[in-house]
């Protein structure tokens, strides 16, 4: 069979859904194609394909040495005019497929609505775009926080690369991003730049005073007058005259009056994170051109929530240290646990959101990042009520709480020993988390039928118990050194690929919905 047959076979079996569809690739291997992730470049024709399960990347090609480039094995074939190769989905070859397909690179965002999807386990990011029909989200699908690759074991490149090829699979060519999390140091800017990461998450929270609401005006004055002034390009007299006793008009309905005392806790609370974004900036911008990244500043881990003096303030410093940011996570009012729906009022959380809407608008050039954004669907009616507003939701857990969601639908008993695995781990593994989840209210799985099984990922204290303690059930081992839970979940989900898709597009609907 000639190249331009081939070419012709794999156009005839698109199909929009990009259901996999048998194909007969040579004499001896059939394989099952994915429609969507057929291209071309100049003569060589490019697929995903799974044999026996598992994905491939398969090249035709009139040149053997363009095969060459990748690491694959080549198969054989009855026309000497046609070189074909099975390649597996490595870092070195999403390299060479970057290098070929522009739309495999993950692109700078900018100022427009975006969603992060963060994928723990590698195998959500096809169910990701494929949730995206019709939302007007830019989707952030290699989105990884340095905490979460610690708790997992992964590398940067794994998540790039369960990023690039999804996008691949699907022949998504609208563009994503890549957000390397809630970065702390210098390494993890190193860490996250060489894997090729665009969006870079700044979290200064351990630079954060989470005492200075406590303070005396006379304790405030003592820190804030020995703060790292010169870190931060200013003086202690001149911020004062900056800001004590001023006015800063927003709106026509909106101004800030700020007292001594609200400037005192201000520089307090945040001078020595702003110094510290200031230096990871710097840093970061040595390492790359400016053009090339965008910051997210976060600062939503901290005890207290940020008034909007305090966001403008944080604001306003960043601008003048000449720090380009995109995005800005205030710690908002209420609470944002992981997992589950928003828990406060929604009346006192909307009037507080305007007001740090209009504040991004008074600068002009930023959005509002809501961080631990999974499953905050009435904070989402919300934010999609006020429809002038820019904004980035990043969620993780709540694509691994899918994830788990087949497990119990296809390997019940499987999910029943990670069910009381977590349950006995929960107190110890919430530490580190915004949770309050009571572990008397998920009973043991010998005490639940199959259906409750499922039943648990509508309650909110399962869901908890099942979040935070995805580290464990991902890295821990058997004394053999197998995983005691890692492969097994890999691999229900791997034969049940598309249930699993399934269940991340009713859900991410869900989220993406009140958007529109």
């Amino acid at each position: 069979m000639s190249i331009e047959q081939f070419e012709k076979n794999l156009k005839s079996v698109f199909n929009e859904k990009n259901i996999t569809v048998q194909f007969q690739l040579t004499e001896n291997l059939s394989i099952m194609v994915y429609p969507k992730s057929f291209n071309k470049f100049e003569d060589n024709l490019f697929f995903i394909g799974k044999v026996d399960k598992y994905k491939y990347l398969f090249l035709l090609s009139p040149h053997g040495y363009f095969l060459n480039r990748f690491e694959g094995e080549a198969l054989e074939t009855n026309n000497s005019d046609l070189f074909i190769k099975k390649c597996y989905l490595t870092t070195a070859n999403r390299k060479v497929v970057q290098s070929i397909f522009g739309f495999t690179i993950p692109k700078v965002v900018g100022l427009k609505n975006s969603f992060g999807f963060g994928d723990r386990l590698g195998l959500a990011n096809a169910g990701h775009i494929r949730s995206l029909s019709g939302s007007n989200f830019f989707p952030i699908l290699a989105q990884q926080s340095i905490r979460e690759l610690a708790r997992t074991n992964r590398q940067p490149e794994m998540v790039m690369d369960a990023a690039v090829w999804a996008v691949f699979q699907e022949g998504y060519k609208n563009g994503f991003g890549s957000d390397a999390d809630h970065l702390k140091n210098t390494d993890d800017i190193d860490l996250m730049l060489n894997a090729g990461f665009t969006m870079f998450t700044f979290d200064p929270s351990e630079h954060v005073d989470n005492n200075a609401d406590n303070y005396s005006e006379q304790e405030l004055y003592k820190i804030a007058s020995n703060l790292p002034w010169n870190d931060l390009k200013d003086s202690f007299p001149n911020a004062e005259k900056r800001y004590a006793d001023k006015t800063f008009s927003i709106t026509e309905n909106f101004s800030i009056n700020v007292t001594v005392n609200d400037f005192l806790r201000a520089y307090t609370k945040y001078g020595k994170a702003i110094a510290h974004i200031k230096k990871l900036f710097d840093y970061l911008a040595s390492k790359t051109s400016t053009d090339k990244f965008e910051i997210e500043v976060s600062v939503d881990e901290t005890e207290s929530v940020t008034s909007p003096f305090e966001h403008f303030f944080f604001a306003n410093e960043l601008n003048r240290l000449n720090v380009k940011f995109i995005s800005l996570a205030p710690r908002f009012i209420g609470d944002f646990e992981k997992g589950i729906d928003y828990k406060g009022s929604l009346d006192i959380f909307k009037s507080e959101y305007v007001k740090h809407l209009a504040i991004t608008k008074y600068f002009g050039n930023y959005k509002i990042s809501l961080h631990s954004g999974s499953d905050k669907f009435s904070v989402y009616r919300v934010i999609g009520s006020l429809k002038e507003a820019y904004t980035h939701v990043k969620t993780a857990g709540t694509s691994y709480l899918e994830a788990l969601k087949v497990v119990a639908a296809k390997q019940p008993d499987l999910f029943r020993e990670l069910l009381d695995f977590s349950r006995n781990l929960y107190e110890t593994e919430k530490k580190s988390y915004h949770v309050s989840a009571d572990i008397r209210k998920v009973p043991p799985a010998k005490e639940l039928s199959n259906e409750q099984l499922i039943a648990l990922f509508d309650s909110n204290d399962a869901r908890q118990v099942l979040h935070v303690t995805f580290g464990r059930v991902l890295t821990d081992k058997n004394p053999d050194g197998s995983f005691l839970f890692k492969d097994k979940i890999l691999q229900c989900l791997i034969e049940n690929e598309e249930t699993h898709y399934d269940f991340l597009i009713k859900h991410f609907h869900k989220h993406l919905e009140p958007f529109k």
